[in-house]
């Protein structure tokens, strides 16, 4: 990876968790205030969507974050290794905790006519479109697993070659 992609993907991911600070800092300030004023009956909605507003910003970060320490690694050379999958895995687990907080969110909306029937199947389609980002992140880690082992071996080998030169 050369060295403008990796200051790209950082500014990228700069912005991204600056972003997300904001989001909690101040957004989601600003919407608890505004859900004071929803209406009696939909009341009941205002834990629950802040609950899952919150928790999913908190999942973006932790993405941020391990995406951050894997760029690192890739520039040091180091990504090939072990190290490696302990942030695939919580990168894994995220989107996966990110589709269950989706889902949740549907499941608040469903009951009564506080949203349409359409916004909950959006939801559930944006369940499915999560779940599915975690799977294409689960085959790129079966990936990296190969070629940690690959690089594991040709390891092995050359130090075979140097004992017998």
């Amino acid at each position: 990876m050369g060295k403008l992609a990796v200051a790209a993907l950082r500014g990228v991911l700069v912005v991204l968790l600056a972003g997300s600070l904001f989001m909690q800092a101040v957004m989601v300030p600003l919407l608890a205030v505004d859900m004071n004023g929803l209406r009696p009956e939909y009341a009941y909605l205002r834990t629950p969507i802040l609950v899952i507003t919150i928790l999913g910003i908190v999942t973006a970060q932790v993405v941020v974050v391990c995406v951050w320490r894997l760029v690192t690694m890739v520039r040091r050379g180091t990504v090939f290794s072990t190290a490696a999958f302990r942030y695939v895995h919580i990168v894994i687990g995220a989107f996966v905790a990110a589709a269950l907080l989706v889902f949740a969110l549907a499941v608040v909306l469903a009951p009564g006519e506080a949203v349409a029937p359409g916004v909950v199947l959006l939801l559930c389609g944006v369940v499915m479109a999560v779940l599915g980002v975690a799977l294409v992140v689960l085959v790129l880690r079966m990936l990296l697993a190969q070629a940690v082992a690959r690089d594991i071996e040709a390891a092995r080998m050359q130090a075979e070659l140097e004992e017998v030169i």
